[in-house]
């Protein structure tokens, strides 16, 4: 017994100690970029530079050049929240760096940077071996461990703590089973989603060892652990262990959720983390109870009503702990209310919300109408087990529309990206300017101005001057004289952009005292 003890406190302690150990970071977002996205360029660049908000680990980078080949002779390297990749020299079109990163939250995040090399050839896209069917194996992964911690080893705690009865194995078993085989999929899912790869590449060893480097092996590791536990506690419900195991359990059950995930490497990680862990032991404790429940109702026995009772006095507080620590993450994630019906995370949260009033007007109607009228006909169950029938469906359907949340980064995450800048391109036989207008939007604008000769070799200017109008809101020429930076380009702080709508750009290059050179382009500027 002792020993059984000591393995238990052993368990507890790794589950703690993996469960709290990653990174306190957000998921990441691009900044910045050197060059920037759509710059053109008379001479290749040494590096690319990828800036993002937070620390990330590279996963797939890969350079397609201006034949749309992808080339071997690049090299990448990270230090801290910055990606460089060494390029070749002899690179001439348009080049598209595709990269994928791993944040700190253990989402692979991906995109694509294009600049041109002298004249730019026809748009590329890099080469995709990616199956659409990967996401839906992801997504059905994530709802198999969810199914696995909530109903296999919430339900084992509430066998063990609140029913006390021996037929519980016949429906929490099956949950735990699902759940394992689904955490070591997930797994190997995960390095295929990170590399890019076929669902075939499975039985490879690369995405499993990619798999590893980020914070979901962790994640995935507790809730092994805390599924073990669980079947261990199954075993022998009436046992004097069988509490420990179970407790130790619902307690990894909250670790992982706090191990990895967008919700739980969200600021500030004092209120986050431990939030997140409440929240996942208090989904546990609710949905747990619904099978073990379903199946007594079907038979009913004498305890029955004692369980239904003993059941809803302990749901109160912790109903009222989900809704609070809820609370708390959706204003963490969505930070106003606009991004709720704006972004696809909020619609999903909203989709949880409603499903979760669903589930709550059925345990309302079980706890006040249904339970009582045991008491008068202790075998008339039928009205009642179809209740928590359905509240069984709609829990399932909300593990389904959560695990959506692996696709979609949070609104806070998406707050923190750059706005990138208006690329324009103005091109003729004599000359060609590339323009970046940052942010792009009304207010106070920086225009950087990069100027070619016809040929993509640079233009030597004394001189350079951007003039912007509005016509339809009868905004004469704003004129503002450009200053040259060290980088080369001409620079233009502040422009006043008071109005959105279609801007028109002059812009005049003194070449000599006898050669100017203009070019004019229109570009449109968005509401705020």
């Amino acid at each position: 017994m002792i020993g059984l003890l000591r393995l238990i406190a052993g368990l507890a302690t790794l589950l703690s100690v993996l469960g709290f150990a990653t990174g306190a970071f957000a998921h990441a977002s691009l900044i910045s970029t050197e060059p920037g996205d759509g710059s053109m360029m008379s001479q290749a660049p040494k590096t690319v530079r990828l800036r993002f908000n937070e620390p990330v680990t590279p996963a797939s980078i890969k350079l397609i050049d201006g034949a749309g080949k992808a080339r071997e002779d690049v090299s990448v390297s990270a230090q801290d929240n910055v990606v460089e990749i060494s390029l070749p020299d002899n690179l001439h079109g348009t080049q598209l760096v595709s990269y994928r990163v791993v944040s700190a939250d253990g989402h692979p995040v991906g995109g694509s940077l294009v600049f041109s090399v002298g004249m730019p050839v026809s748009e590329i896209t890099p080469p995709s071996d990616r199956a659409p069917v990967l996401d839906v194996l992801i997504w059905l992964a994530r709802i198999g461990v969810y199914i696995g911690l909530f109903v296999g080893v919430g339900g084992v705690f509430f066998a063990v703590w609140i029913a006390r009865a021996k037929s519980a194995p016949r429906v929490i078993a099956p949950a735990l089973a699902i759940g394992f085989a689904s955490a070591v999929s997930a797994c190997g899912l995960q390095g295929l989603d990170l590399l890019g790869l076929a669902p075939a590449d499975i039985l490879t060893s690369a995405p499993w060892k990619a798999a590893a480097a980020t914070s979901l092996l962790p994640s995935l590791l507790v809730a092994v652990a805390a599924m073990a536990l669980a079947m261990m506690g199954l075993r022998d419900i009436s046992g004097g262990s069988a509490r420990a195991l179970s407790a130790t359990a619902i307690l990894g059950v909250g670790a992982t959720l706090a191990a990895s995930g967008h919700a739980s490497t969200a600021s500030p990680q004092w209120l986050t983390r431990p939030v997140v862990f409440l929240h996942g032991i208090a989904v546990a404790f609710w949905i747990g109870a619904l099978a073990p429940l379903a199946a007594m109702t079907r038979r009913p026995a004498a305890p029955l009503l004692a369980i239904l009772n003993r059941f809803s006095k302990a749901a109160m507080p912790v109903v009222a702990a989900l809704a609070v620590t809820g609370l708390v993450l959706a204003v963490v994630q969505l930070e106003s209310v606009r991004p709720l019906i704006e972004t696809s995370y909020g619609l999903i949260l909203l989709t949880k919300l409603v499903l979760v009033a669903v589930l709550l007007c059925l345990a309302t109607l079980n706890r006040f109408r249904l339970t009582p009228q045991l008491a008068f006909n202790p075998l008339d169950t039928k009205v009642l087990t179809r209740s928590i029938l359905m509240e069984c469906v709609v829990a399932v359907g909300i593990l389904g529309v959560v695990a959506g949340w692996r696709f979609t980064p949070p609104p806070r995450a998406l707050a923190t990206a750059a706005v990138k800048p208006l690329a324009i391109h103005i091109h003729t036989d004599s000359a060609m300017f590339q323009v970046l207008i940052s942010p792009g939007t009304v207010g106070k604008d920086s225009f950087v101005l990069q100027l070619m000769e016809g040929d993509a070799s640079p233009l030597v200017a004394k001189e350079a001057t951007l003039i912007l109008s509005l016509p339809k809101r009868g905004i004469e020429p704003l004129q503002r004289v450009a200053t040259l930076g060290a980088d080369g380009y001409w620079h233009v702080a502040d422009a006043p952009i008071p109005y959105p709508g279609r801007w028109h750009m002059r812009i005049e290059a003194l070449v000599t005292d006898f050669r100017k050179v203009t070019l004019e382009d229109d570009f449109d500027v968005a509401s705020p």
